[in-house]
Formats: structure tokens, sequence, C-alpha cells
């Protein structure tokens, strides 16, 4: 990919993180069973998607707090899809190896947006 970087969010660890994080998600998910496509999958993938979109629409906005309000939807986003994940394990939708992978990164990314939060605040 030819990228010069031109948006802000480009430059943004956390964003990338974020799409990397999208990725293990559809990984994950596409496993599930095809019941579950238009129901808990489409759920928890819409979840994972709208972290990344919700650090890049931030990044755009004109002060550091609408861009910390955004960040802090995309945690929200995060909680959504560790809790489709739990109800994935429980419903033996996903192995708890798969689980955890999620719930790991999930907390590496959580740890990112706020730090970049609090880099925000000062």
């Amino acid at each position: 990919m030819n990228n010069k970087g031109y948006f802000r969010f480009e430059k943004l660890e956390v964003w990338k993180d974020a799409r990397e994080f999208v990725s293990l998600v559809y990984r994950i998910t596409a496993n599930f069973p095809s019941k579950e496509r238009f129901g808990l999958v489409d759920q928890i993938r819409r979840a994972a998607v709208s972290i990344a979109l919700n650090i890049a629409e931030g990044s755009t906005k004109g002060s550091d707090a609408d861009f910390r309000r955004f960040l802090k939807m995309a945690q929200g986003s995060i909680n959504e899809v560790v809790t489709g994940f739990y109800i994935s394990l429980d419903q033996r939708f996903i192995s708890q190896k798969a689980f955890d992978q999620v719930y790991d990164f999930s907390l590496k990314l959580n740890a990112r947006l706020n730090a970049l939060i609090k880099s925000l605040s000062r």
C-alpha cells in the first residue's frame, strides 16, 4: 500500500492496532455457526470496526475534547466486542484460547486509547 500519511489518524499507532484487532475479530468470527452470521457475528464485527472508525473520525475534530469523546466511544466498542466474545464463549462458539487472544488484544488496545486520552488532557 502506497500510504503517504495524508490523514492524521494514519500516523496513530492505536489506529493501526485497531485495524489489526478488526482482522483478528474477523478471523475468529469466520468460524461461527452460520445461524449467527446476522446476529452475534454481525454485532461483534460492527463493534470492532467502530473502534477504528471512531479513532479516525475523532482525529479530524477541531478540539482535543471532541477527539477524547470519540476515543471514549472507541473504548465503549471494545467493551461491546469483549462482551460479545464472553457470550460466544458461553455458547461454545469459540475456544478459551480464541477468547484469550481477543481479550488480551482488547486490554492492549484499551491501554493505548487511555494513554492517548490522557495525552490530550494535558
